[in-house]
């Protein structure tokens, strides 16, 4: 008898992304909930720890940044359940090393990509604040896809990342939005590589791109 497949994970539609956000800002106070494109960020951060991070400690930081626990009475199944399948919609992405849409919405023209991708990378920056392991691995591997991430942010906020610093000065901006999620997506791919690397047949081995090819002249 043939072993039956695992079910894809259920795509979220717009729809579905607009009522996660209704739903998260319903939170009462004092609760302060990620917003969509944060709480994205934040599980594909949680995705790539080295050690699983369970469904309750997930939830904690999605309603609250500071982990405070909802009141009594407040219903957060429906909640739970939409952030549940789009977690499970990325891991899906990241082990299959398969391209996904992150959510990162675009804003006025006068925005630059680096601060529409911001929301984004400061949930990701989020989950490694909360969960460090990854950043504790000794591989210098990590630098470059993580300096792609972090070079959305001001370069104040890096003051204590040496290593990192020196290397987003070296790097180009993104031209566009386009090339800036391209990056992303592509620095999530070689993290997942060094994190849970998977086994390739060596006739399928081909180039890995690298993230980091546009330097400052």
């Amino acid at each position: 008898m043939p072993i039956p497949r695992p079910e894809a994970p259920q795509l979220l539609d717009d729809g579905d992304i607009a009522r996660l956000q209704e739903l998260l800002d319903d939170l009462p106070e004092p609760l302060q909930p990620l917003d969509v494109s944060a709480l994205d960020g934040f599980l594909c951060g949680l995705l790539l720890q080295p050690d699983t991070v369970d469904d309750d400690r997930l939830m904690r930081w999605v309603l609250d940044v500071e982990g405070r626990a909802p009141p009594a009475g407040c219903d957060v199944a429906p909640l739970r359940s939409l952030v549940l399948q789009r977690r499970a919609q990325l891991a899906a992405a990241i082990d299959a090393r398969q391209w996904f849409d992150p959510w990162v919405f675009e804003m006025d023209e006068d925005i630059g990509p680096s601060q529409a991708v911001l929301p984004w990378v400061a949930g990701f920056a989020a989950a490694m604040e909360r969960f460090p392991a990854l950043l504790r691995i000794d591989d210098d591997r990590l630098l470059e896809p993580l300096a792609l991430l972090y070079m959305h942010f001001d370069p104040a906020d890096l003051e204590e990342a040496d290593a990192l610093g020196e290397l987003i000065e070296t790097l180009e901006p993104p031209r566009d939005l386009g090339e800036a999620v391209q990056d992303m997506v592509r620095s999530l791919m070689l993290i997942a590589d060094v994190v849970r690397p998977i086994a390739v047949p060596s006739s399928n081995r081909g180039p890995r791109p690298r993230p980091g090819q546009r330097r400052r002249r």
